[in-house]
């Protein structure tokens, strides 16, 4: 993996240098902007970088298909164009977790505090006027949406290292359907926390399907996989194989982490243990924890699901339950009938041998993580 160590201290560079940048402007416009410029390189600094990884790997498995070795890389032209490239999903994901902890309430980000509480802490040392935590609110929700104005930005300097106009279209084409498909995917994990109630049960583990697909497995694995050989020419068939390992590879990286937002250890993780319980997410584990429990559990997990008050006695309480149901088990198999499917799609795949052999250690990292 010494090729992909390399490209992540790429990605680190291409985005300290373009934040730098961009840093400049904000400060020429007023010294108050200062946080905006240091919070941006403090999210954007390390992190798995596992959507860089998959776009280049993406991008390695078309540009070699039909050769055994891989292709020397050398610094210009398309290495560039998959550098800015990944580097943009990287700031959009910055983005999308700035967003999704203000909509959380959560506290805290990779064992730091998230954006909302450290503007919150900014307005409290300063003692500046009105509420702390409206102003930290509003001011990390225009962190999100610069960077997510930067993620677009870059990625164009991307495009513009691409030679071929088919290239150029196809890879921005998967880039604007990635941010639909988040924004659907982020709105219905929302709407399941409250409206799951007004739905039948019998449908409550295909609507938590339903969010995983469109919040994370697609954003997280399928679509960098396709911008990245998208930026490679991808052929038709290189795109449907790519999507054939990507989908469900991303459903059961998404099912590992539901399981660590339940069980992770808060030192590992950087978030307090059984945050997704005090959150109310319906996940697929809650979904199947429903199914095998009798209704007077069930009620009481209902009842408990979703307090932002629950006690550490009454989230290991919802552990217990959540384990002695099997549901545990039963997702541990989801996730291996998964990756399953993928390396069987990726092994058929039309692409290059090397980059398939990485992209299978890959699948093996992000299914297996404890953090």
């Amino acid at each position: 993996m010494s090729e992909s160590i390399r490209f992540v201290d790429l990605i680190q560079s291409r985005i300290d240098g373009f934040l730098d940048a961009r840093a400049s402007i904000l400060v020429s416009i007023a010294d108050e902007l200062s946080p905006i410029a240091a919070y941006s390189r403090d999210f954007l600094s390390g992190g798995k970088r596992f959507r860089a990884l998959f776009c280049f790997w993406g991008w390695q498995a078309v540009r070699s298909a039909g050769n055994e070795d891989l292709e020397t890389i050398t610094p210009g032209g398309p290495l560039d164009a998959v550098v800015s490239a990944a580097s943009a999903l990287e700031v959009f994901h910055a983005a999308a977790l700035v967003h999704d902890d203000i909509i959380d309430n959560s506290d805290t980000r990779r064992g730091a505090p998230a954006a909302h509480r450290r503007f919150e802490s900014l307005h409290a040392e300063n003692r500046w006027q009105g509420s702390g935590a409206t102003f930290g609110t509003g001011a990390a929700t225009l962190l999100g949406d610069l960077l997510l104005i930067l993620s677009d930005e870059l990625f164009d300097e991307g495009l513009t290292e691409v030679v071929s106009p088919s290239a150029r279209r196809a890879a921005r084409a998967e880039f604007n359907r990635m941010r639909i498909d988040v924004m659907a995917g982020q709105y219905l994990d929302i709407f399941e926390e409250i409206g799951w109630s007004s739905q039948p049960d019998a449908d409550q583990l295909e609507r938590a399907e339903r969010v995983i697909v469109y919040k994370s497995a697609k954003y997280s694995i399928e679509a960098p996989l396709l911008i990245g050989a998208s930026l490679a020419g991808a052929t038709l068939g290189q795109l449907d194989a790519l999507r054939g390992f990507g989908l469900p590879l991303g459903i059961a990286y998404q099912l590992r982490d539901d399981l660590l937002g339940v069980f992770g250890d808060a030192s590992v993780t950087g978030k307090p243990s059984g945050d997704d319980l005090r959150e109310g997410k319906r996940t697929v584990l809650i979904a199947l924890t429903r199914e095998a429990i009798p209704s007077g559990a069930r009620s009481t997990l209902d009842e408990l699901l979703g307090d932002p008050a629950l006690t550490a006695q009454q989230i290991e309480t919802m552990q217990m339950t959540i384990r002695a149901s099997g549901a545990v088990d039963r997702v541990e198999k989801l996730i291996a009938a998964n990756v399953a499917r993928a390396i069987e799609a990726l092994d058929a795949a039309p692409l290059g041998p090397q980059a398939k052999a990485q992209l299978r250690e890959l699948a093996v990292t992000v299914t297996r993580r404890n953090y």
